[in-house]
């Protein structure tokens, strides 16, 4: 089956299964998984940090960073849209103990003038901000500019406060503004980015920051059971990922655009060419807010050996991928030819 559902169902490449069954590997809870090492190290590196932790998800890393970064009872300010939000299941309130404050970001981007409005300082019926959280690429398939990034760097100075980044597709939002990780990564001061979104290792994130924040944030992923042991054998696929997958994703993006190019030719198809900017293409289709035809749409893919999730409120969701090639995506067209069409 092609699968479009998201770009999280990349299946590991022989090169990366042959690393994993030669891996050499150690108990890294003692700290002697010598490929575990390894994939820190790089992460770190890549990520301009001074030291790096294997985690076993993107949720994981975020979760985990904000239960080292924040006091517990205290405010966390991010994007209303962000997938520290929508996506993570309150993990928040109940793993570190805080209250997130959602702030209204456009296109994924926050803006001082939203970010001053929600700040706090501490007082007898407020908690004080702990943290800022900024998300790039962001969930919703768009990217955020170098300067977007600075200008939220700004103010967190201003006000003495950590910034974390939900960087699960940190290297497709390298690939589309042309620039490093590292580049992007600089206006924070902690950085989670996935190492299974696009770039086919099957298990693992990384959390990357300063040494003293990454100590404890070791003891905090033993506190959450993340402390894994002959982990290297899913890192020998993560380092895969980073020295050679990251390096292929414009491609997958190439791709999208191509798909988005010919949706917006079907009637009743409504997109904006300008929204896809990494490998994700959202659209929406008017007939498929009833849950009948909603269904029936996804069985016409089905038909054409084509897996997608159903649209949500009418939006779909189409991602391109390491497995999505050529002939998958003419394969994926015909099938949306066939089910948007009048």
């Amino acid at each position: 089956m092609i699968d479009v559902r998201s770009d999280t169902v990349t299946q590991p490449t022989e090169a990366m299964r042959k690393a994993m069954v030669g891996a050499e590997v150690g108990d890294d809870v003692y700290g002697d998984d010598p490929t575990v090492h390894k994939l820190e190290e790089l992460g770190a590196e890549l990520a301009g940090k001074e030291a790096a932790v294997f985690v076993p998800s993107g949720t994981f890393g975020n979760q985990l960073a904000l239960f080292t970064w924040c006091p517990r009872g205290t405010e966390v300010i991010l994007g209303e849209e962000c997938h520290i939000i929508q996506h993570e299941a309150g993990a928040a309130s109940i793993i570190a103990g805080v209250q997130t404050r959602p702030v209204s970001a456009p296109d994924g981007v926050l803006t001082p003038d939203n970010l001053i409005k929600r700040l706090r300082k501490a007082e007898l019926h407020e908690p004080a901000t702990s943290l800022i959280c900024v998300e790039n690429a962001h969930s919703l398939g768009r990217v955020v500019s170098l300067v977007d990034m600075g200008a939220v760097r700004a103010v967190a100075d201003a006000w003495r406060l950590p910034v974390h980044m939900d960087g699960a597709r940190i290297f497709n939002a390298a690939a589309a503004l042309g620039v490093s990780a590292k580049e992007i990564a600089a206006a924070s001061d902690s950085v989670m980015f996935c190492l299974s979104k696009g770039l086919c290792a099957p298990v693992g994130s990384l959390l990357a920051g300063g040494k003293a924040f990454i100590a404890d944030a070791r003891l905090k992923r033993k506190i959450m059971g993340g402390a894994m042991r002959q982990a290297g054998v899913l890192a020998a696929a993560g380092i895969i990922a980073l020295t050679d997958m990251t390096k292929r994703l414009h491609e997958d993006h190439e791709r999208a655009k191509n798909l988005a190019r010919f949706l917006a030719e079907i009637p009743g198809v409504v997109l904006n060419i300008e929204d896809v900017q990494i490998n994700m293409v959202y659209f929406t289709v008017a007939k498929a807010q009833n849950p009948a035809t909603n269904a029936g749409i996804v069985g016409v893919f089905a038909k054409a050996g084509v897996r997608i999730s159903p649209a949500n409120n009418g939006v779909f969701r189409f991602a391109t991928h390491y497995w999505i090639g050529d002939q998958e995506l003419e394969t994926v067209k015909r099938a949306a030819l066939e089910a948007f069409s009048p």
